[in-house]
């Protein structure tokens, strides 16, 4: 006898249910052992902002020998730009990738996926009524919750004493909106994007090579270095310039994009635009993930204990 859809609703919700109350459980546990454990990142927050001081000198000297831009009189670094940026704005910029990078950068997911697959750990997740991806993002949100709660005194107390260098001051409720989804979609994006490096350990044994050149190119392309913008007056097709391409990848939503949009050099058509398009590269990385697990699992094998 078929059941009713007055009985299939309810068993319906208490499936739900349960489902909801295991991530809860899994997340709880996560944050709980990262607050005892994590307790140096106050401290090593404060050591990642050091580089900075560096690049206060480096521009400070490259806006020094560059060419007086505007009408602006008086000299000195405020009557100068650089692909837009004064030194200021410059300054401001790399505070402001570091938050970007922190929300987005997932240390060690893709070569921990790779050898759960080579060493066969990955059986931990098939027999367990546990999806290994949903695992490991939950993980992964735990570890951001914790470093930033853990890390607001550090970053108030850095961007206090750097206040100076924001000449645009605090941005409107939109765009600081649209500054925040940046970010969250960053580490969505970031995760995926990561994850879906690390499936290909299902194919090959070794991607510790392919990470280390996905690494490499993150960090030139994805602003971290320097403002993407630069690029722009390098031609590359056409009217289509360096700067062009490199805007298209996924990896100026780690740094370049959020930053960007905070100092108000990313506004109107172009923000809305920008933002769309980062969901639409999420979408596809979440797709690409999951498709990568499930084919993979059709060929992984696995012995022993």
């Amino acid at each position: 006898m078929s059941a009713s859809a007055s009985e299939i609703a309810p068993a319906r919700r208490n499936a739900l249910a349960v489902r909801a109350g295991t991530w809860w459980t899994i997340l709880r546990i996560a944050l709980e052992e990262r607050l005892v454990y994590r307790g140096d990142f106050m401290l090593a927050t404060m050591m990642r902002f050091l580089p900075v001081i560096t690049q206060i000198f480096l521009w400070s000297a490259v806006f020094a020998t560059a060419p007086k831009s505007g009408s602006a009189s008086g000299g000195g670094n405020g009557a100068t730009t650089i692909a837009g940026f004064t030194f200021a704005n410059m300054i401001a910029y790399y505070l402001l990738a570091m938050i970007g990078r922190a929300f987005s950068s997932m240390p060690g997911l893709a070569s921990g996926i790779a050898r759960d697959i080579r060493d066969g750990t990955l059986k931990k997740y098939l027999i367990q009524p546990i999806d290994m991806i949903g695992f490991l993002l939950l993980q992964r949100l735990a570890h951001k919750l914790v470093y930033y709660l853990v890390a607001t005194l550090p970053f108030a107390l850095v961007f206090y004493l750097c206040r100076g260098y924001f000449e645009t001051g605090w941005p409107d409720a939109g765009t600081f909106l649209a500054f925040v989804a940046s970010l969250i979609m960053g580490f969505f994006l970031g995760f995926f994007l990561e994850a879906s490096i690390g499936m290909i350990g299902f194919w090959f044994l070794e991607v510790s090579s392919l990470f280390f050149i996905y690494m490499l190119f993150s960090f030139f392309l994805s602003g971290q270095m320097f403002p993407l913008s630069m690029l722009d007056k390098f031609t590359a097709v056409g009217s289509i310039t360096l700067g062009d391409i490199v805007r298209a990848m996924p990896l100026q939503y780690f740094a370049y994009f959020p930053a960007a949009v905070f100092l108000g050099k990313i506004q109107g058509a172009r923000l809305i635009t920008g933002l769309l398009i980062e969901v639409g590269w999420l979408m596809f990385f979440i797709v690409v993930c999951r498709l990568a697990f499930n084919r993979g699992l059709r060929r992984y094998s696995a012995f022993g204990g």
